[in-house]
């Protein structure tokens, strides 16, 4: 077992049947809570998340027959944390992915990834269907490509407006701004579009002039799908690997446009699902149009759709019971 620096609250937040591994994929450094048997299933979490954005997953679905691997996707928590923008491309992401598969020793895996991790396993899946044997994505669809890269649309659809991933696009800008105070970053991202938040204006709704956080609101009392001590986890981890990781992957829109044409366009040839909150603003990103419509359009074997009534995009912290029970009858269809 390979601990890292956080390992005592690790052991005691998840007890003696979860251990934690180091593996070497890609080059580079994964860090993994693993528990279980069977076979192979790999979390892949967003931004600004942890493997712990899974902790109310990896026992059930563990419990349910499968050998769980939840990843600090690199850049974050206790993995490795490449300098270079390039080094966050999809192409990376996906080897460290397939990677893991090799170093478990096994030909094929089920992956389910939830925000930057859902285009993550949903184009491992894609460009690599001998090596996935099932998908689900959590609050971002696969979609079709597009004519231009993904960040070139949204700055022309919000030529007037803020939009964070543009806001994203030059080094240390938002860096600088998160770093500041990681802990009121934190609660502000992560409040501003669950589905307690009472509104998501701030973030598809406002002048393009702002800086991200100023608009966001600071809740007195978090609702209790976060606790302190969960929020603990979350800034004492940002607290030592920063942003900057985590922030390239959204410099990567050109570089994974031009690198990868079948992307959007290889089907999904596997057993697939789709999970998101009914109060996600991902499903608001493109004015009038709900995202959530059509998310089959390249999946050729979708077995679940769920929208979970009332959830913001944190969905499986903020609604655990009803994507759990997604999630395994999912898992259920393939047995």
């Amino acid at each position: 077992m390979s601990l890292s620096y956080n390992s005592v609250h690790e052991t005691t937040t998840k007890g003696a049947n979860m251990e934690f591994k180091t593996f070497k994929t890609n080059n580079i450094s994964i860090r993994a809570a693993i528990m279980g048997s069977g076979p192979l299933v790999i979390l892949v979490h967003g931004w600004p998340e942890l493997w712990y954005s899974w902790r109310h997953q990896i026992e059930p679905i563990a419990s349910a027959g499968y050998k769980v691997i939840a990843i600090d996707v690199r850049g974050y928590g206790g993995s490795d944390k490449p300098h270079p923008v390039e080094s966050y491309s999809m192409q990376e992401m996906m080897d460290d992915i397939i990677g893991i598969i090799d170093a478990c020793n096994e030909e094929k895996a089920i992956l389910i990834g939830h925000d930057w991790g859902a285009p993550i396993v949903w184009n491992t899946a894609a460009l690599n269907d001998s090596r996935i044997s099932a998908v689900a994505g959590l609050s971002v669809p696969y979609r079709s490509r597009l004519d231009v890269p993904l960040i070139e649309a949204w700055d022309k659809i919000y030529e007037d407006k803020f939009f964070y991933q543009v806001y994203f696009q030059k080094e240390g800008v938002a860096e600088e701004e998160f770093e500041q105070d990681i802990r009121l970053s934190l609660r502000k991202i992560y409040f501003s579009i669950s589905g307690d938040a009472p509104s998501l204006d701030s973030w598809i709704n406002r002048s393009s002039t702002t800086r991200m956080l100023e608009e966001f609101i600071d809740p007195i009392n978090f609702p209790n799908w976060l606790t302190e001590d969960d929020l603990d986890y979350f800034v004492e981890n940002f607290t030592a690997s920063g942003f900057r990781g985590p922030l390239n992957r959204y410099r990567n829109s050109e570089k994974d446009f031009y690198d990868l044409p079948l992307m959007g366009v290889a089907r999904i040839k596997q057993p697939s699902c789709f999970i998101a909150g009914s109060k996600d603003v991902v499903r608001s990103f493109v004015p009038g149009k709900d995202v959530y419509e059509g998310v089959d359009e390249l999946c050729d074997d979708m077995r679940i759709f769920k929208i979970v009534e009332g959830s913001g995009h944190w969905v499986q912290q903020e609604n655990p019971k009803e994507v759990n029970s997604a999630l395994i009858e999912f898992l259920n269809t393939m047995k």
